[in-house]
């Protein structure tokens, strides 16, 4: 099947048809969900395993058997090992083991020397490897331990790199935004100094054998760093690399300062060479790729434009487009692939959920051609498909999320996605010496015209173009972000509004939400989540009662209308002094 008739069928979209009408000189495959990876030219796809659960980071192993962490744990374990006994590249055997900590333990993933390890919100572990053996025999070591209180943390995830002197790096993310006190909260200025940089915000290094670590045990080894999962050390230059999750929300908090199509694509995520001692200016600052400068936040006095103290921080060897969510990177060091991929980067970027209100973007993988340490060219689009759909309006509009990378023995790189548990096996099939520009021709078209790519037109592309003032307007410009244009939410991280007693029950409850927010972990529908849901106290009484009328009122809810007399009661309780 032609990716042209793909877009027909999953999309239906004239204009996706007219982006992606010619497709010499670049390779496809298709898998069971009915959807195509593009891919350039010689290089070929097999899935190897099928809805495992929620597979965040892998590691492959000298045999070729898979360990996949899986985004949460149970009773089972939270890591799949997997193993093909056929040879047909089809893990045929899978196995569930590992701890529950009962965190949200989504990432950390590594096979070093002889172990592997892994990591949750709260620690790193690691079992010893037996040779032979698919599961680890050996009792499980706690390398790191958190120490901290995560009820409302943002991001706690722990991705682990290795240097080559018995050091292991773990960050300790922001918990928060842009240090704001109340969180996420309009025309809030930061903190200043913020207080959260003297034991989050930074990277810290522990010795990779020794047991049971606190925080206080580790090297402060760089800081200004807001949200890390993507990271790896790179044996080349001997240096750790890094690409950031980016502050949100500059239209949301500062709509004065910022248009919604500057909050679709600023901040960049920004790519680090990370050096002891290096400071990346988070929460005072932000790269802005467009300009290619570092500017200061508007929570500390930014406009956009202005610099100030940015101009003492570390900057960014490369910044990409807002949102596009780095979960991975991986330099590729053996020589499968052509000469041109020897030492660059790859880098799963799992994709937005607040781009509102412009398509999402990420959902692809991205390659960064290395020399001497630093990028070489251009970041090139290398896998691209994996959403099914174009545009993706909503997040869950995505069939696959990529989110892990590894490199098998045979020099094959390894895709993991967090929705159903898919993993991709992706191998190049064709010359190594024919390999030249003309196969990265369709690859480069792909940047400049997939809607999850490249930067989305101000006019054409607004999805909220003749959308009505009232209640469903101020969803589009508050709410839609997190919970979607569908109110479906984002699978894990933000909660549905549809078909949920949070939305359709008590109004009291509701309207309450809305005025004080919400921190710590909630059921929804089922599901656990633990994010912010800041408080939108800003909104007047009117505003309020329309927009919780629209939600109560949408998405299949069929619930009564909520007033501006109750909100208006409800404020002046919350204000009541105790």
């Amino acid at each position: 099947m032609t990716r042209l008739l793909v877009h027909l069928i999953l999309a239906g979209s004239l204009l996706s048809i007219l982006m992606h009408c010619s497709r010499e000189n670049v390779s496809t495959s298709q898998d069971t969900d009915e959807i195509q990876l593009l891919l350039p030219k010689g290089f070929e796809v097999q899935v190897v395993v099928d809805s495992i659960g929620q597979g965040r980071h892998l590691a492959v192993n000298e045999n070729g058997d898979i360990y996949v962490k899986l985004k949460s744990s149970d009773q089972n374990g939270g890591i799949v090992a997997m193993r093909d006994t056929t040879g047909d590249g089809v893990m045929d055997i899978q196995r569930k083991f590992g701890n529950d900590d009962g965190t949200y333990a989504e990432t950390g993933m590594k096979i070093h020397n002889g172990y592997l390890y892994f990591s949750s919100s709260l620690a790193v572990y690691r079992y010893k490897l037996t040779p032979g053996r698919l599961v680890p025999e050996s009792p499980m070591d706690t390398v790191v331990l958190d120490g901290h209180d995560h009820g409302d943390h943002e991001h706690n995830t722990k991705p682990i790199s290795f240097d080559n002197q018995g050091n292991i790096y773990v960050p300790y993310g922001a918990p928060n935004n842009a240090c704001q006190e109340p969180k996420r909260t309009p025309e809030v200025p930061g903190l200043d100094p913020c207080p959260t940089l003297e034991d989050h915000g930074g990277i810290w290094r522990f010795s990779e054998d020794t047991l049971n670590q606190t925080q206080a045990e580790g090297y402060k080894y760089a800081t200004g760093i807001r949200s890390v999962v993507a990271m790896a050390w790179n044996p080349v230059d001997e240096n750790l690399y890094l690409v950031m999750h980016g502050r949100d929300d500059l239209h949301r908090l500062f709509p004065n300062k910022f248009s919604q199509w500057q909050n679709a694509v600023l901040p960049s995520e920004e790519f680090f060479r990370v050096t002891d001692g290096a400071n990346f200016g988070w929460p005072y600052c932000y790269y802005d790729h467009i300009k290619e400068k570092k500017v200061l936040a508007p929570e500390y006095g930014g406009d956009g434009e202005m610099i100030g103290r940015c101009s003492q921080y570390d900057n960014p060897i490369l910044g990409f487009p807002g949102h596009f969510a780095p979960n991975d990177l991986l330099f590729y060091q053996v020589d499968q692939f052509p000469e041109h991929y020897r030492n660059g980067a790859f880098i799963a970027f799992h994709g937005s959920t607040i781009r509102n209100p412009y398509p999402q973007a990420g959902y692809f993988i991205a390659f960064v051609p290395f020399e001497n340490g630093k990028p070489s060219g251009e970041w090139e689009v290398f896998a691209n498909g994996f959403a099914g759909v174009d545009p993706i309006v909503n997040t869950s509009d995505a069939k696959h999320r990529p989110s892990g990378l590894a490199v098998g023995p045979d020099g094959s790189l390894y895709v993991t996605e967090d929705l159903k548990g898919k993993i991709w096996k992706i191998t190049y099939t064709g010359e190594r010496d024919d390999y030249d520009s003309q196969a990265l021709a369709q690859m480069v078209e792909e940047k400049q015209t997939a809607s999850n790519i490249r930067d989305p037109h101000p006019e054409r592309d607004n999805l909220q173009k003749g959308v009505p003032i009232g209640g469903e307007k101020i969803y589009s410009t508050y709410c839609a972000s997190c919970h979607q244009q569908d109110g479906k939410g984002a699978p894990g991280r933000y909660p549905p509004l549809a078909g949920t007693d949070w939305v359709t029950g008590d109004k009291e409850r509701l309207i309450n939400l809305i005025l004080a927010g919400l921190e710590g972990p909630i059921e929804v529908n089922g599901e656990n989540y633990n994010a912010v849901m800041p408080q939108h106290s800003f909104l007047s009484d009117r505003e309020a009662a329309e927009v919780l009328t629209y939600i109560r009122q949408s998405f299949g809810n069929d619930a009564s209308a909520i007033t501006e007399e109750e909100v208006t009661k409800t404020r002046d309780q919350l204000n009541k002094p105790e």
